[in-house]
């Protein structure tokens, strides 16, 4: 009875080839609007994923100055010094790396070529703390870190930007009219979740950075990596109770600087992309029962014009459900060429936007099965009522109909 009825369904639908494609056309788009949206939504999550670990792993970022308002700027505070980083090392347990840097904007000059970028002064616990490798030369020596030496190394889109394909490490580069030897290059990072370029700058001894770039022993930033294991709340909470007394703050005032986890920041990240996802596939499924009304209008309309059929049908022995079925199954047909059509047009929609997005494409074969199998309900679901109107019709008066 459901193979009579599928061939049935699959007659009428290539009877009317325009129509029953302009019926699934609301099938289409849902579908492939849901699974189109997720599937882009879930490369953003994992590019998100992806630029948090760049980051560095339990990664705590100190900074003076206390966030003002809701605007995001900081309130005037003095900088750290040299002292306070050393001082995290000594008292605060549980730490893997502790890394003091100070950073300016400067023009940086090799040959005829000249490029405007960051310059940031460090220690080598940098390298540990934001997870990078120097991938040609080699880093700072320890001798270099404490004496200042005119050493640097590059990042990637600053190597770029000065040497072209040249090879940078022991050549001389001129900051701020000072002369550094080139001693590495770091690894490609890539962009930030904030959209800015990582590669763009030159890293420095902070010694060096400090006598020569900036003029003073200013820092500001500090940046704590903590042990794979430990809390990073309760590394925060003794670093916020050292710096405190450090600074002299009583305790009927408020922090004069920063502590950031990454781990909080990562976290907020990705629920805000996972909830944009989440209603933006939402938003695009209502697509999905605008499409549902099409196929019972059009369903409505065939039983219209196929009267006379239903009651010759009916008239030579037919069983009411067996027109209800043939009704039902012909709407949950079209549907389901909807969906599939829809996974097709989803995954070349897919392809295209990473691409153009720069997100990795994530597959999720879930929400496909869920798209094929929701406009295949959607189909049951609009169909009864113009199969149920068929299968009640008077065989007698069907049979007068004109």
């Amino acid at each position: 009875m459901i193979w009579n009825a599928l061939v049935l369904a699959l007659r009428a639908i290539r009877r009317n080839k325009m129509r029953s494609f302009l019926t699934i056309l609301g099938i289409v788009i849902g579908v492939a609007a849901v699974i189109t949206l997720v599937t882009v939504g879930g490369g953003a999550t994992a590019k998100v994923t992806e630029d948090i670990a760049k980051l560095g792993s339990n990664l705590l970022m100190v900074t003076p100055g206390q966030m003002r308002g809701g605007g995001g700027g900081h309130g005037e505070a003095k900088a750290f010094e040299v002292d306070d980083a050393k001082a995290i090392v000594r008292d605060v347990s549980s730490l893997a790396a502790v890394a003091p840097s100070s950073s300016s904007s400067a023009m940086a000059v090799f040959g005829s070529k000249s490029w405007s970028t960051s310059v940031t002064g460090i220690e080598n616990g940098y390298f540990k703390v934001k997870d990078w490798s120097v991938e040609v030369g080699r880093e700072f020596s320890d001798g270099e870190v404490r004496s200042g030496t005119a050493v640097c190394i590059l990042g990637a889109t600053a190597k770029k930007e000065l040497f072209g394909e040249q090879e940078p490490v022991g050549q001389r580069i001129r900051v701020k009219g000072i002369s550094f030897q080139v001693v590495g290059i770091l690894s490609a990072k890539g962009q930030s979740t904030t959209g800015r370029d990582q590669d763009d700058l030159i890293i420095m001894p902070l010694r060096t950075f400090q006598r020569r770039i900036s003029g003073n022993e200013d820092i500001g930033l500090i940046q704590v990596s903590v042990e794979e294991g430990a809390s990073t709340e309760k590394a925060q909470q003794d670093i916020e109770g050292l710096l405190r007394e450090r600074r002299r703050i009583s305790s009927l005032k408020g922090n004069d600087f920063q502590i950031r986890d990454m781990k909080e920041l990562a976290g907020t990240l990705l629920a805000t992309t996972q909830l944009l996802t989440t209603l933006l596939g939402a938003v695009a499924a209502v697509s999905l029962l605008v499409g549902g009304i099409g196929i019972m209008n059009i369903m409505l309309v065939s039983v219209t014009e196929r009267t006379r059929e239903i009651g010759t049908r009916l008239a030579i022995g037919a069983l009411e459900r067996e027109v209800l079925l043939q009704f039902l199954v012909e709407a949950i047909v079209l549907s389901a060429f909807g969906g599939l059509f829809g996974i097709i047009l989803a995954l070349i929609a897919s392809a295209f936007l990473v691409r153009i997005l720069e997100v990795p494409f994530v597959l999720n074969m879930g929400i496909i099965i869920i798209a094929f199998l929701f406009s295949g309900a959607v189909g049951l679901i609009f169909g009864y009522v113009p199969a149920h109107k068929a299968a009640g019709l008077d065989p007698i008066e069907a049979l007068r109909h004109e």
